[in-house]
């Protein structure tokens, strides 16, 4: 139901309340007029005819007549005379006053009063008058009928005027709703103009400042869905990047060990030749043999050093434990001073190569940042799974976090997060137990 309706149907029933509080008092009115009309002509009329019976007592019941017959009927009473008999000789004639014409029965019911009879003797005879009402209640119906006829013609009026007034005060409500219906189907940009009086300025007001929190909501959303949409494709390409460059890793390891390994023996090999030929002749050429021997020993240590920080064997072979017992055993053998802990626990055997490339890639940087950063002298590796979960746990003794550590440029902060990111888990550094700095990493074996 519109509010339009509501309040030309609350002018309704206010104007019908009036119509029936003035209905009620009229019939109240009507009621007393009819019962005073009834009680004083009634009275007069008594008193009228008790004073001439007087008079004609003596003349008996004819003479009687012919008075009655020459007052005719006395306004608002019924006159009966009879003689000694009992016999009715005379009755009042017909009031002419609205003749034809009754109040409805209901309504005479409801304003007649009770009907005084009053009996004057006449002689031997009696003379009878009884108040008639129906002329008095006639009058009073008329006045009623008047009264609804004006009191419908008035409510008409005042219902068109309300309904045409309030149509037109209504109006900025209508617009509101049509900005309200737009901003529901996605127009964002919707404004209203101010609109007239005090309450439709105020919510047009409102609205519009709704309207641009609304769009600016809506904006930074799409936004924010367009930045998270490009967050998770860069992940996907930097997934596939590390991928690719652990692939490549892999290549140029296995290329390393396979092809420059051979050639790197061979010339150890051919320098060696020379050195057993030229044992007793040229010492140039000796000393130039055992120099291309050393360069070729140096290069042969320098390749197998390269091999495993490009992609360690074990790896691909023996699995993440393996690899980690390699890498800690290359650690103690570097820095015998460190007091190294390795705990690897519960690993399973099929966690697939991108799993274990991104565990054993955290431990190495995590690792190598507490060895360049944190001054203590112990570290505490630990790997194990959970429910569905791979646990990766690294902390040191050392000094812990710097006040700065978070300044843009620690990209290998930033690549072991997102490595763990890419995959679904969290990373996290926070401070250890022991005062230090403990790496915390949860990656997901789904």
């Amino acid at each position: 139901m519109s509010l339009r309706l509501q309040i030309n149907l609350i002018i309704a029933v206010l104007m019908g309340l009036m119509i029936g509080a003035l209905v009620y008092q009229e019939i109240g009115d009507t009621r007393r007029s009819v019962r005073e009309e009834v009680e004083g002509s009634n009275l007069v009329a008594t008193q009228l005819l008790t004073r001439m019976s007087w008079i004609y007592e003596q003349s008996g019941v004819p003479t009687m007549v012919g008075f009655l017959n020459q007052i005719g009927h006395v306004r608002a009473n019924q006159v009966y005379l009879y003689d000694p008999a009992g016999k009715l000789v005379y009755s009042s004639p017909t009031a002419t006053y609205k003749s034809g014409r009754n109040a409805p029965e209901w309504f005479s019911a409801l304003v007649t009063p009770p009907v005084p009879r009053q009996e004057i003797p006449v002689g031997a005879g009696k003379l009878v008058v009884e108040a008639d009402a129906s002329r008095a209640v006639l009058d009073g119906w008329d006045d009623l009928a008047r009264l609804l006829w004006t009191g419908a013609l008035v409510c008409a009026a005042i219902g068109a005027s309300a309904f045409w007034l309030t149509g037109r005060a209504l109006k900025p409500f209508g617009m509101i709703v049509d900005a309200l219906q737009g901003m529901e189907q996605g127009a964002y940009d919707t404004r209203l103009p101010i609109l007239p009086g005090k309450e439709a300025r105020l919510m047009s007001i409102a609205f519009n400042r709704m309207a641009q929190a609304v769009e600016e909501t809506a904006t930074a959303k799409e936004a924010a869905i367009e930045a998270r949409q490009n967050l998770q494709e860069n992940r996907e390409l930097t997934q596939m990047i590390q991928s690719h460059i652990e692939e490549e890793r892999r290549l140029i390891a296995r290329e390393l060990h396979d092809e420059l390994g051979q050639l790197i023996t061979a010339v150890k090999s051919m320098g060696l030749a020379i050195v057993q030929r030229t044992e007793h002749g040229d010492e140039r050429v000796s000393a130039a043999a055992h120099l291309i021997v050393d360069t070729a020993g140096c290069m042969y240590d320098a390749v197998h050093e390269l091999i495993p920080r490009l992609r360690p064997f074990a790896l691909d072979s023996f699995g993440l434990g393996d690899a980690l017992q390699d890498l800690a055993a290359d650690w103690k053998f570097r820095h015998p001073e460190l007091e190294l802990v390795l705990n690897v626990d519960n690993l399973p055997n099929d966690m697939g190569d991108t799993l274990t490339t991104c565990a054993y890639r955290i431990v190495q940087e995590s690792v190598n940042n507490a060895l360049r950063h944190s001054r203590g002298d112990r570290i505490i590796v630990t790997v194990g799974s959970g429910e569905k979960v791979l646990q990766v746990d690294i902390e040191d003794n050392g000094i812990g976090l710097a006040a700065d550590w978070q300044r843009p440029g620690h990209y290998g902060v930033r690549g072991m997060r997102e490595r763990a990111v890419a995959l679904g888990g969290s990373f996290e550094i926070i401070k250890g137990a022991s005062a230090g700095t403990k790496v915390q990493a949860r990656l997901p074996m789904n």
